[in-house]
């Protein structure tokens, strides 16, 4: 399986089956789709920076409500949730995708805004990447983040959703919060994630991944 970062809470997630594109963004965010091509795109919620499937070509599957889908042997789980600590009172509804793909399973927590309950970790399930928002304002921050990591315990966490110099959100915490949070004192970017079931690391491993339009870790 290999893992592409394309910017604010969007990653390219490429299997043996199919390819998945999760939370497209529209360009007001500052990023770039480019017009990348998928298979199936989740989006976890009805914003712009996170609901743009027509930045998406290759007339993929969308999936944007919570529910079991199997589509081009993935398959995919969305678990409700919200984008608050209110039961989304200030900021409505948020979906949880777990998918199973290459024998492993990714869970990408959308924008999360409140721990999850025991029957939401249950519906889940073991995670082995987790895509998890650490940046605060309208999402999980970096101490909330963390705390849910070490909860769900994955083998590889990818963090999404934090300030960048690219980001036009600049109010954001910056993901040297959530590495600090985590004890990881130096994280060299990658540009992608090459990962098997075989070689899952043995203990939690956070990896920063690279946007491939510049540096979005600097911060």
């Amino acid at each position: 399986m290999e893992i592409t970062y394309l910017g604010q809470s969007c990653f390219k997630i490429r299997s043996k089956q199919a390819s998945v594109i999760t939370d497209p963004y529209s360009p007001e965010t500052g990023y770039d789709l480019s017009k990348a091509a998928s298979d199936i795109v989740t989006i976890s919620h009805s914003h712009p920076d996170h609901n743009y499937a027509a930045g998406v070509s290759g007339d993929p599957r969308v999936i944007s409500r919570p529910g079991e889908y199997e589509v081009a042997g993935v398959l995919i789980i969305g678990i409700p949730t919200f984008h608050d600590n209110e039961k989304g009172a200030n900021r409505g509804k948020n979906t949880v995708f777990a998918m199973e793909m290459d024998e492993l399973s990714i869970c990408h927590l959308g924008d999360l805004g409140h721990p999850l309950t025991d029957s939401q970790l249950e519906e889940i399930g073991r995670v082995d990447i987790l895509m998890v928002p650490v940046g605060g304002i309208s999402t999980l921050g970096a101490s909330s983040a963390a705390a849910l990591v070490r909860q769900m315990d994955p083998h590889i966490v990818l963090p999404m959703h934090y300030r960048t110099p690219i980001s036009s959100n600049s109010d954001m915490e910056p993901v040297h919060n959530f590495l600090h949070e985590m004890g990881v004192h130096e994280a060299t970017p990658q540009a992608k994630l090459n990962v098997t079931k075989n070689n899952l690391p043995i203990l939690m491993q956070v990896v920063t991944l690279e946007y491939p339009g510049g540096q979005t870790t600097l911060l």
